[in-house]
């Protein structure tokens, strides 16, 4: 059974997180989750990069501010590491965007947008379906559920006119 990790920095990042665990938890995808601060507790954290093989398919790291976590997971385990910019006071997020998405050539981190974890969710479930085709096939029927909504939007807008929408 596939298991995907999920590791962020701070208790704060716990509400953005959430919702990678949630997608995963509508494909039917395992997951653990853990804080782990990469500067504050760094032996902790290096033994979790360094055995996270054995027990993941994926990590979704998430980060704000300096935004270490995902790039250093992806420097020590050789699983796909996706990171979670998370939106920070200071700069908006675009200082974790950064730190995340320039990394090394030879140290790849796949990045969503600031705040993106349900995408990050969406991804690693991605990533496991090249394996696994029941997987897939939930992808597909999450796809036309997406289609499905923005149709009945299209729709309702046709018949109400913009107002008539916006008011309903």
């Amino acid at each position: 059974m596939s298991r995907v990790g999920i590791v962020m920095g701070s208790d704060s990042d716990l509400p953005i997180m959430k919702k990678a665990a949630d997608m995963l938890e509508k494909f039917g995808i395992e997951y653990d989750v853990t804080i782990i601060s990469a500067h504050r507790m760094p032996d902790v954290f290096y033994e979790y990069a360094k055995n996270a093989e054995s027990k993941y398919d994926v990590i979704i790291a998430g980060a704000g501010g300096a935004a270490h976590l995902p790039g250093m997971c992806a420097a020590i385990t050789p699983i796909p590491v996706i990171g979670v910019p998370i939106k920070s006071a200071a700069l908006s997020g675009v200082d974790s965007l950064y730190s995340i998405v320039q990394m090394p050539s030879g140290i790849p981190v796949a990045t969503v947008a600031i705040d993106g974890a349900a995408n990050a969710g969406i991804l690693a479930a991605k990533i496991i379906s090249v394996r696994e085709s029941a997987l897939r096939e939930k992808i597909k029927a999450y796809a036309d559920e997406l289609k499905n909504g923005v149709m009945a939007k299209k729709e309702k807008i046709e018949k109400l006119g913009i107002e008539g929408y916006l008011n309903a």
